[in-house]
């Protein structure tokens, strides 16, 4: 499974499916739709039914310990936030779904970690850079895996992952709310293709 996560922020239900079957055409088989996108948990049903045996399916924004119950009622199986707090942490757990939490400060990346949080989600990753990566891996636990979110791209990812990075979210760069699945695709191959070349 490729070290990518893709954020369809912005999709709707109608467009949820062929959107998600172009990425999983592309190899992209982590999607999550964010809970500030249209009608966001009958997106995730329709996904995680038609495309849960081949896709992790999940959401983003996800803000309360409520929110993390409907994500589970409806097939998702990954909870991504913005934030780190520790309720959402363990009502993920609980539920049996993986925990990304966002992190900025070595604090919250430690806080979260204990929490007991799948991987971490670095955010804005562009305020963090390459060179402040490289300062928070050297205090991390090496098996902490931070996937970078915000102004990451793929002619960087090379840095990012020489830095510390175990993997990816891309937003706006792969889908805006409306594209064709013809749009998505050939810029779904070329994700894939530039994390194949500096993660194999």
């Amino acid at each position: 499974m490729r070290e990518i996560i893709a954020i369809l922020r912005g999709i709707d239900p109608e467009e949820a499916l062929p959107i998600c079957a172009t990425l999983i055409e592309a190899g992209i088989t982590r999607i999550e739709v964010p809970l500030n996108s249209p009608s966001p948990f009958a997106s995730i049903e329709a996904m995680a039914r038609t495309h849960g045996d081949a896709a992790r399916i999940g959401a983003g924004t996800v803000l309360t310990a409520e929110d993390v119950a409907r994500v589970r009622d409806a097939g998702g199986r990954m909870v991504v936030s913005p934030n780190f707090d520790p309720d959402v942490v363990a009502a993920t757990l609980a539920a049996g779904l993986e925990s990304y939490p966002g992190v900025l400060t070595p604090s919250e990346c430690f806080a979260a970690l204990k929490a007991g949080a799948t991987a971490l989600k670095v955010f804005p990753a562009f305020q963090m850079g390459v060179d402040g990566l490289t300062a928070l891996r050297a205090v991390l636990p090496t098996d902490a895996r931070l996937y970078m979110v915000g102004g990451v791209g793929p002619d960087a990812f090379r840095d990012w992952v020489a830095a510390g990075a175990a993997g990816f979210g891309i937003g706006s760069s792969l889908y805006k709310p409306g594209d064709h699945p013809r749009d998505v695709a050939p810029r779904a191959a070329d994700l894939a293709a530039a994390h194949d070349r500096v993660l194999g």
